[in-house]
């Protein structure tokens, strides 16, 4: 490469960095906490790694706020009056795909699996290093970023276009859209870049999850609601464990 490609090659590179850079500070984080002093800590936090916020006190204010600011990530409390964080939850996935930590007093794993089946990308036990929980943001919103990143795979009945985090599976009936979390796109289009590899859990936590707490469980309770997501559309059999070894995605239904 000439100099003036170089040159040219390096202003894209800044360029592009100063974009990312640009985007991670303008990310909207919505706080919904009902104890005050907690969400005060958060947002001071926050704010001073160059994030916006806005908090809720209840769960109601927090779907509210939800569907007229859409947030780029929600850091969403269990216990929330008027309307539970598990509800909210629910309704968050229902709504998109919109990036979800819990945080939670309860150090239970039940209670952490009941948050991954229903949708969130990540959990905070309380009381938690507020350190902790920014990082928690930024590692979530990198995987938002990478997850819009890499073109279009095709994998069998399966589309993944990565630019416009679209999933289609395309069958006798038509095309049906699939709805995924953004730890369920991570996790597919990973494994699509390689199909029919076996992938171990801990590869899937390291790709997929950084950040997250590495449990066996978390990563099968992801893989098992995108299992029953492929089926619902007509994709059967392309996702499937390995005994002892991992998971695979199949090239062909």
């Amino acid at each position: 490469m000439d100099g003036t490609g170089e040159r040219a090659a390096r202003v894209q590179i800044d360029r592009k960095t100063h974009e990312n850079e640009v985007n991670r500070v303008s990310a909207l984080v919505l706080i919904a906490e009902d104890e005050p002093e907690i969400a005060e800590i958060a947002v001071a936090y926050l704010e001073r790694e160059g994030y916006r916020t806005v908090h809720a006190l209840d769960g109601k204010v927090a779907l509210e706020l939800h569907l007229a600011l859409k947030p780029d990530i929600v850091l969403l409390d269990v216990n929330m009056p008027r309307v539970d964080g598990w509800a909210v939850l629910a309704e968050l996935r229902r709504r998109g795909d919109t990036p979800i930590i819990m945080t939670t007093a309860l150090d239970q794993d039940i209670d952490k699996l009941q948050a991954l089946r229903i949708g969130a990308d990540d959990y905070v036990v309380k009381p938690y290093n507020p350190v902790e929980v920014v990082a928690r943001v930024k590692a979530v919103l990198r995987r938002v970023a990478g997850a819009v990143s890499g073109g279009v795979i095709r994998v069998g009945q399966v589309e993944i276009d990565a630019e416009s985090h679209l999933v289609l599976v395309h069958g006798g009936g038509g095309v049906t859209h699939l709805s995924l979390t953004l730890t369920e796109f991570r996790i597919l289009a990973h494994m699509a870049r390689a199909p029919m590899r076996v992938f171990s859990r801990g590869e899937l936590v390291d790709a997929c999850l950084p950040g997250a707490e590495a449990l066996d469980r978390t990563v099968d309770s992801h893989l098992s609601k995108l299992r029953k997501k492929l089926e619902a559309a007509g994709a059967c059999g392309m996702l499937g464990g390995v005994r002892g070894v991992g998971y695979r995605l199949a090239g062909v239904a």
